[in-house]
């Protein structure tokens, strides 16, 4: 077509419709590019405030709650009326030492002899120098008249000419489990401190021990935590020699019980044997494989729905909604702790129906802005919001029933430790010793949430009488 020739009108629609489908092109692809620009930055944007990462990754950025705290009045510290500790004198110390002065501080004259005139005291809290104390069990030996010789049987724990005793054996343990402090670490420490120095393949020896000891009080614990009322479900991922498990926490505020699996699905929490059976109410993160098991009542933890709803809010931040949810959510919890410090056995209905009533009407305003796209794959905000208006009951059951926690902070604190043990000694280095370390882990755990001694409970476990649980937990 020369220059001054004009296109023709079929032409003219062919390239319109070439244009037309260029333009479709693009625009999906805008559309696809600016959700995944959407999803960097979210993922980017990720903190501890709008997702379930750890305060420890957040790096090195002020948080919101410090910032705060640099501008208002408060002082870093401890802060007035919070409890703590201190040194005081005794009445009977175990041993006193009197000092006598020599000469007048005035005139220098002697002071032998001279009229008491009060004293100071000034006492010194210590511990005295820690030596081991060997103890010989000499095994004798008669012989009858028939003769036989017999030999006096060995105390527990006396199985061979040399061996550390329960103390030591117990320090060990209590070192590697309760202080996450590694094995050649520990020999050293034992070492410095006691004078005693086990080599790291008898410490290593004596946490396997020690858990071949708690079988029985493990089965308990489990045992109590399937008849408790309300129980906290969480897992966590694991290292073993390199390669990826999976461990599982179900605890109360006064047990903890763990299991090790390859898989984080149904298979290891039907293996773990705690929600096949369980009739009372689970606090957890929404994780699918507990809706498995329709015989509890499950509440979702409210910490992690608030994480959520701040992510919604950053990522749509023209839109009010999330905003009016976290504070209804907010709200309620702080209604329900009101109404328990009032012992009360409900919130009262003027306080709860118009908080419940803004926590509907945000959820709805938030299912019209984000509409269902096509296909099985949604936005996570859209996922939010079914999950939050599908499973209303399961959201909002702290605010219903008193007796259920706002969190599942109590799941997450009893698997914390175990990401302590996995950043300061590395992975395990085999199943057995990785079950060894969570059986003992599980024991003292529960030990502490009662207040007992956690050592003292490890040297009994050694001594043949483990520490246990009441019944009534």
């Amino acid at each position: 077509m020369s220059g001054s020739e004009q296109p023709s009108r079929e032409e003219l629609l062919a390239l319109i419709e070439s244009q037309a489908r260029v333009i479709v092109e693009l625009t999906g692809r805008i559309a696809a590019q600016d959700a995944r620009i959407a999803e960097l930055e979210r993922q980017l944007g990720r903190n501890s405030r709008n997702s379930s990462q750890p305060p420890s990754a957040d790096g090195p950025a002020v948080s919101p709650s410090r910032a705060a705290r640099r501008g208002s009045a408060r002082r870093p510290g401890k802060q007035p009326g919070a409890g703590g500790s201190a040194l005081f004198q005794m009445s009977d110390p175990d041993e006193i030492v009197d000092h006598l002065p020599d000469a007048c501080g005035g005139c220098g004259s002697d002071l032998t002899g001279a009229r008491p005139a009060g004293v100071v005291r000034r006492q010194v809290h210590d511990i005295p120098t820690i030596t081991p104390v060997v103890v010989e069990h000499r095994l004798h030996k008669r012989r009858c008249g028939c003769g036989t010789t017999t030999t006096a049987a060995a105390p527990a724990g006396v199985g061979a000419p040399a061996v550390y005793g329960p103390n030591l054996r117990a320090l060990a343990v209590y070192l590697l489990v309760f202080q996450h402090i590694p094995v050649a670490r520990a020999a050293m420490l034992i070492a410095d401190v006691t004078g005693a120095r086990p080599s790291t393949g008898w410490i290593s020896s004596v946490l396997t021990a020690v858990a071949g000891l708690l079988g029985d009080v493990e089965k308990l614990i489990k045992s109590l935590i399937v008849t408790a009322h309300v129980i906290h479900v969480d897992e966590t991922s694991s290292n073993i020699n390199g390669a990826r498990w999976w461990l599982h926490v179900a605890s109360t505020p006064t047990l903890t019980a763990y299991h090790l699996h390859p898989s984080r699905g149904r298979a290891a929490v039907t293996e773990f044997d705690v929600l096949p059976g369980f009739g009372g109410t689970v606090v957890h993160d929404a994780l699918s494989v507990y809706d498995a098991y329709p015989g509890a009542r499950h509440a979702l933890c409210g910490a992690h729905l608030s994480r959520e709803l701040v992510a919604a809010a950053e990522a749509d931040p023209d839109q009010d909604w999330p905003e009016q949810a976290i504070r209804a959510l907010h709200g309620l919890n702080a209604a329900a702790h009101h109404a328990r410090d009032q012992q009360l056995s409900v919130i009262p209905p003027e306080i709860a129906d118009p908080l419940l009533d803004s926590w509907r009407h945000a959820l709805l305003v938030g299912l019209a802005e984000h509409r269902r796209a096509p296909g099985r794959r949604q936005s996570k905000t859209r996922n939010l919001l079914e999950r939050l208006r599908d499973r209303d009951d399961q959201a909002l059951l702290f605010a219903r029933d008193l007796s259920v926690p706002f969190t599942n902070n109590q799941a997450e604190r009893d698997v914390r430790p175990t990401k302590t043990q996995m950043k300061i000694s590395g992975c395990h280095r085999s199943e057995t010793t990785a079950r060894a370390w969570l059986r003992v882990r599980g024991y003292i755990s529960t030990v502490g949430k009662h207040g007992d001694n956690v050592l003292d409970a490890l040297r009994e476990a050694i001594t043949g009488n483990p520490w246990k649980p009441p019944l009534a937990c």
